[in-house]
């Protein structure tokens, strides 16, 4: 077995050990690279050597028997819209080429605390929206990966590196993590920063996190929880126990919600039979549930949102270079130019509304039971799938995490959404892999 077939928290403990060094696997995932990135095109900006480099300070540290951080020597893919300091950032857009930030955002200097090699910058969607970047999808070439973190998810899916970071706003993270098959995990709101990410909607970003496993995310998920005043979404709180929690049996079985959301019948034939078939599987741990008529709104809410916000965040590129931005991103900021502040604050208040009606859900449930998206990851690279199942819960900042244990007919990934109470993220994953673990039927152990 390649050293780039470790799992992150594998990897990770193996080099604590001293069984191999980070250049060792920093050198595997290269060769992974240089074999399958020509299919994939995951990366935009990707320098060996540097990495290398890092990978070889960590090592020297090590051996001077300084402490070693929770993701020591370990890769990191970074989503090309996360400043960083030694590569270039240029958001997706023509329009920011060649752009070289002086400071690293919050999230890569946690990342490098904690002892991580940023391998590199992953393709992103323009500006993190719609129009697709290079990036194709590692279980057929001819599909989208999903977007708007399309680099980070086949990155993940082509073994290229154990772990990397996105954002969503709409369904950038859980989408293509279901489409490339892996796992992909969006906190709560406000419990990473996102100071010195691409700002598109402060109340609908979120950054994300993909990995091999539930205790990879879990692992990487917990490196990025550290409070930062530069983020006025985020609270002085204690670091959430993901990693403890996540490893732990749950004390009793979990009851699981399943929801139709909001576009359930545009889900294809292949969603609807395995989530029936999910559902009957877990037998008395999953009841059907409706969530209350308001609900049916939320797509709206979140398009009035994220539409206005746009407008406002993303002025600086359409006043200086508008015919460089693809139509669809155009029309976009176009359409929130023009809608109401009284309709924007009402579709803001709302959230508050729906969250009061999940908490009457995570009364009696654990979780959520939802798919990821409509499907397989549809033909063409064109579009990157549609995120309507997703924008609900990133309306409502939930904590939510897609898990690759289905499969449509055409033999790609579908991936199964769970959704859990706001701040309840450790519980969340736990109960995560104890469903991984239920659909293995009892014999499997995820890790």
């Amino acid at each position: 077995m390649s050293l780039a077939d470790l799992t992150a928290h594998e990897a990770a403990a193996a080099i604590r050990r001293g069984e191999f060094k980070s250049v060792d696997l920093v050198e595997a995932f290269l060769a992974r690279i240089a074999e399958k990135d020509d299919a994939v095109q995951a990366w935009t900006h990707l320098d060996p050597s540097h990495a290398l480099e890092q990978a070889a300070r960590f090592d020297s540290a090590r051996d001077a028997g300084l402490p070693s951080g929770a993701l020591q020597g370990v890769p990191v893919g970074i989503k090309d819209i996360f400043d960083t300091r030694d590569l270039p950032t240029e958001n997706g857009t023509v329009l920011d080429a060649g752009r070289q930030p002086t400071e690293d955002c919050t999230a890569v200097h946690l990342l490098r605390q904690a002892g991580a090699v940023i391998m590199g910058k992953t393709v992103s969607t323009e500006l993190a929206t719609y129009a697709p970047g290079k990036t194709r999808n590692p279980h057929n070439p001819d599909h989208t990966p999903g977007g708007s973190s399309s680099g980070s998810a086949a990155a993940v899916s082509a073994g290229m590196v154990p772990l990397a970071i996105g954002s969503q706003t709409a369904g950038s993270v859980i989408r293509p993590a279901a489409f490339c098959g892996v796992y992909g995990y969006k906190p709560t709101h406000g419990l990473i920063s996102r100071h010195g990410v691409l700002v598109l909607s402060r109340i609908l970003d979120h950054v994300g996190v993909f990995g091999r496993c539930v205790a990879d995310v879990a692992l990487i998920g917990e490196v990025l929880m550290n409070f930062d005043a530069q983020d006025r979404d985020m609270k002085p709180r204690a670091r959430p126990p993901l990693v403890a929690v996540t490893a732990e049996e749950p004390p009793v079985t979990p009851q699981i919600a399943f929801v139709k959301p909001p576009g359930w019948d545009g889900a294809e034939e292949d969603t609807k039979s395995a989530f029936a078939e999910l559902a009957g599987l877990l037998g008395d741990a999953c009841d059907e549930v409706d969530l209350p008529e308001p609900f049916e709104s939320a797509l709206d809410w979140h398009g009035i949102i994220m539409h206005t916000d746009f407008a406002k965040n993303l002025a600086g590129y359409y006043e200086r270079g508008k015919d460089e931005l693809s139509d669809v991103l155009r029309g976009l900021i176009e359409e929130g130019q023009n809608i109401l502040a009284v309709d924007y604050n009402r579709a803001v208040d709302w959230i508050e509304v729906l969250n009061a009606g999940l908490a009457r859900v995570f009364e009696r449930y654990d979780a959520i039971l939802t798919p990821a998206a409509l499907g397989e990851a549809p033909a063409g690279l064109a579009k990157t799938g549609d995120p309507i199942f997703c924008k609900l819960w990133t309306l409502c900042g939930t904590p939510a995490v897609t898990l690759p244990i289905l499969e449509g007919a055409n033999g790609l990934p579908i991936g199964a959404q769970l959704v859990g109470p706001r701040g309840d993220d450790a519980r969340l994953l736990r109960t995560a892999r104890w469903l991984v673990n239920r659909v293995a039927d009892e014999g499997g152990n995820e890790g």
